[in-house]
C-alpha cells in the first residue's frame, strides 16, 4: 500500500494521468465530430425522405391531425348516442286503417291512425267522417294499450303500427 502511495506521488504517475486526460479529450473530441456527421447524416436523409421537406417535422404534424382526428371521433361518437338515446322517442312506428263509420257514407272517409316510437308509446288519431261533420279524436297510448276505450279500427292501427317495425 505504501508503494502504491509513492508511486501516485512521482512525476511518472502525473505524466501517465496527464496522458490518459489528454486520452480522453480526444476520444471526446472524436466522438464529437462523428455525432455531427451523423446527425448531419440523418437530417439530409429525413429531407431526402420528404421530398425536400423535413421528414420528422412532417411526422409531427401528422400525429398532432391524427390527435385532433381522435378527439373529433370521440365527440361523434358521444353525439350519435344522445341521438340514439333521443331517437327511442321519435315516431317510428306508423298504422292507419280506413274505414266507413256510418252506412250512409259511401267510402271509407274515417281513419284509424296510429303514431308509435320505439317503446310503442304514442297516440292513435280516429278521424270520423259523416256528410254532417266530421271529428277527430286523440288518445294516449303506452306501451301499446290505450288507459281509453279503443273501437276495433284503432287497435288495428295500433298493432299494423306494431308489427311495421319488424
Amino acid at each position: 500500500m505504501e508503494s502504491l502511495m509513492e508511486f501516485i506521488g512521482t512525476e511518472t504517475f502525473l505524466l501517465l494521468l496527464f496522458a490518459m486526460i489528454i486520452l480522453v479529450i480526444i476520444g471526446y473530441a472524436i466522438i464529437g465530430v462523428k455525432f455531427a456527421r451523423l446527425n448531419r447524416r440523418y437530417q439530409d436523409f429525413m429531407r431526402k425522405l420528404g421530398n425536400g421537406k423535413n421528414l420528422e417535422e412532417d411526422l409531427q404534424n401528422y400525429m398532432s391531425r391524427v390527435k385532433q382526428v381522435e378527439k373529433q371521433n370521440t365527440k361523434i361518437s358521444n353525439q350519435i348516442k344522445t341521438l340514439n338515446g333521443d331517437l327511442t322517442k321519435c315516431i317510428q312506428k306508423v298504422g292507419i286503417v280506413r274505414y266507413s263509420a256510418f252506412r250512409d257514407t259511401g267510402s271509407d272517409l274515417s281513419f284509424a291512425l296510429a303514431l308509435l316510437d320505439e317503446n310503442n308509446d304514442g297516440v292513435v288519431l280516429n278521424g270520423i267522417y259523416s256528410r254532417e261533420m266530421s271529428n277527430i279524436y286523440a288518445k294516449p297510448v303506452q306501451k301499446g294499450k290505450s288507459t281509453y276505450t279503443i273501437s276495433e279500427e284503432e287497435m288495428q292501427a295500433i298493432e299494423k303500427a306494431i308489427d311495421s317495425s319488424v
